[in-house]
């Protein structure tokens, strides 16, 4: 990955990461005003973002450093995983906690393809470990045909 994208990447990330900790800020604030299913739903779902962006830039940084096709960069790959999965359960708990209440149908939908969504970025995100799990395979079995190579010569 070239340089000029990781860094690009990395902006975007912290822009993300300050963005949802001014939001989680200003929210903190006026959180009596709002109903606490949905208080609880939206710090979750920032949580979410907020884990999912540091894992990132973890996942980031094992690039620049080439150590990414590790066993190390599973636990970060998981991480996202379960955020965004959590972040998909998330949106449909608070579109059926809003549901039977005065929120426009229209809303409802909406947080339910958003939901959608997110399950089907987890989805891709499992996809992308099992790749990441074949990277790691091939790249041991590289370093050991090599060894043996070394061995011969």
């Amino acid at each position: 990955m070239g340089t000029l994208t990781l860094l690009a990447l990395r902006i975007v990330l912290g822009m993300v990461l300050a963005g949802s900790l001014f939001v989680q800020a200003v929210i903190g604030g006026d959180l009596a005003d709002v109903p606490a299913p949905l208080g609880v739903f939206m710090v979750l779902g920032i949580v979410t973002v907020q884990v999912s962006t540091v894992c990132v830039w973890r996942l980031l940084t094992m690039v620049r450093r080439g150590t990414v096709f590790s066993h190390a960069a599973f636990r970060y790959v998981d991480i996202v995983f379960g955020a965004v999965t959590t972040a998909s359960l998330l949106a449909l708990g608070l579109a059926v906690a809003l549901a039977p209440g005065e929120a426009p149908p229209g809303i409802v939908f909406l947080i339910c393809g958003a939901a959608l969504l997110a399950a089907g970025i987890a989805l891709i995100v499992l996809v992308l470990r099992m790749l990441l799990a074949q990277a790691v395979a091939r790249d041991k079995e590289a370093h050991h045909l090599q060894a043996e190579l070394d061995e011969v010569i």
